[in-house]
């Protein structure tokens, strides 16, 4: 399997994540640390995708940040996104089990937002280097 398809294994298992997200806000009671939860694994998992579309084994880390710099480290555009990623770092462990963390419709708000985000960018950049993939292929 090449970069590039396992990349799109990571990015549509985010594209999954956030899907279901977006599908639990029609529940009722709306399940706010669910969603926080699958907003901030979508995010992981799109910042893992394009790091393997660097060619890059992504680390095993749930660390945004983390990840969000390595990214940082091959394209510039994703230092744009550190706020976005620190936004949703509470959103992977802490909402997993029980805490004091209390959230409301604003938290999954934000989470939404700030994975839409990661998400669009990955995205734009992930077919920008299949472009680029597929231009080298055919001149070869």
């Amino acid at each position: 399997m090449t970069d590039m398809e396992r990349s799109k294994e990571w990015l549509d298992f985010a594209a999954m994540d956030l899907g279901a997200a977006e599908h639990l806000l029609t529940m009722y009671p709306v399940p706010l640390e669910i969603i926080c939860y699958h907003c901030e694994q979508a995010a992981e998992k799109t910042l893992k995708g394009i790091l393997v579309a660097f060619h890059m084994e992504p680390p095993k880390t749930h660390d945004l940040v983390q990840l969000c710099k390595l990214c940082s480290e091959r394209d510039d555009r994703f230092a744009d996104l550190a706020d976005a990623c620190i936004e949703l770092v509470p959103y992977g462990v802490q909402v997993r089990y029980p805490s004091d963390l209390e959230l409301d419709e604003r938290d999954v708000t934000c989470a939404l937002r700030e994975c839409r985000k990661i998400y669009a960018l990955t995205q734009q950049i992930f077919h920008e280097i299949a472009e680029e993939h597929d231009q080298t292929m055919t001149t070869q």
